[in-house]
């Protein structure tokens, strides 16, 4: 008689072969997911650079055409190229200088930045490394002066400034944009300032360093990108804010953005020699930027990966 033998099962769970098959293939498709995701986000940055650096290379262009070619419907981009509008910016041909305005502006942002270093610096340090009590609250309080815009706040400083006579004065103009930067640089500072290791300040106070040497020989090196970082973004702030000089300004202390908006008149051409004028104004921040650029970068990342 003979003997049958049971037919194998129709649902065999895998062996180890297949199973170790089938991570391997999605192994290597997590791999080059990541490949493909970096390839599309970095022609996105391409694509998104591209979309803000055009109205900018546009308006090089613009600055160095006629104005009538300048005011061409559809823009004339093989138009002939010409230095009228730089010439006239200068006061060549119209007689008033930019320099008395730009002088102001590089015064003001420069000084006004110098301060915000020198009050913010100590004040982070107290928020970070020695931190004061509640002071989550006065983070807070920093924060809250930022809240109000500044149109809100222009007509009391307007009477303040005409009762004690600084009106078109640099001197509180700088007062000015130093008390709109110190906030921000407080909150950035105290960020970098807190990534600053405790060993290197409990070394330093056992060989006997007081607190001016810690925070000019120890601290203040390590956190320097922070610093760069805090300084560039205060002179960017303050040599294109218009509102403050506009109103608190007039001939003496007028700066460079407030002589930008006298180039727009209600006749004739203007378009050429406006874009040449915020091309010449806008080159010192570029030029500091490019200069910053390790520091800034370096800032900007300082404590985003733990």
């Amino acid at each position: 008689m003979s003997t049958l033998t049971p037919a194998a099962p129709q649902n065999t769970p895998p062996g180890p072969t297949a199973l170790n098959t089938g991570r391997t293939r999605r192994r290597g498709k997590a791999r080059m997911d990541p490949t493909r995701n970096n390839t599309a986000a970095g022609i996105a940055a391409w694509l998104l650079a591209l979309l803000f650096a055009v109205p900018v290379l546009w308006m090089v262009l613009t600055s160095f055409h006629s104005e009538t070619d300048a005011a061409t419907n559809p823009p004339s981009v093989a138009a002939n190229l010409t230095l009228d509008a730089y010439r006239e910016f200068f006061g060549e041909t119209s007689g008033v200088s930019p320099w008395p305005s730009l002088i102001n502006s590089a015064t003001a942002s420069i000084l006004s930045t110098v301060l915000v270093l020198l009050l913010a610096f100590p004040a982070a340090y107290a928020l970070s490394i020695r931190p004061v009590k509640k002071w989550t609250d006065v983070m807070f309080f920093f924060l809250s002066t930022k809240m109000m815009p500044v149109v809100a706040a222009i007509l009391p400083l307007y009477l303040f400034a005409r009762t004690v006579g600084a009106l078109d004065n640099i001197w509180f103009l700088i007062l000015m944009y130093t008390s709109m930067n110190l906030p921000i640089a407080v909150w950035m500072m105290r960020s970098f300032l807190a990534e600053v290791p405790e060993e290197m300040l409990e070394a330093a106070q056992i060989d006997g360093a007081n607190l001016l040497l810690i925070l000019r020989k120890i601290i203040a090196p390590v956190a320097m990108p922070g610093i760069a970082a805090t300084a560039l973004i205060c002179f960017i702030f303050s040599w294109n804010e218009l509102l403050l000089a506009r109103v608190l300004t007039g001939v003496v202390a007028g700066t460079a953005p407030v002589f930008l908006t006298g180039f727009v008149s209600g006749q004739g051409l203007f378009l050429a020699k406006v874009c040449a004028a915020a091309v010449v104004i806008s080159l010192p921040v570029l030029f500091a930027g490019f200069a910053a650029q390790d520091k800034l970068v370096q800032g900007l990342s300082l404590g985003a990966v733990k």
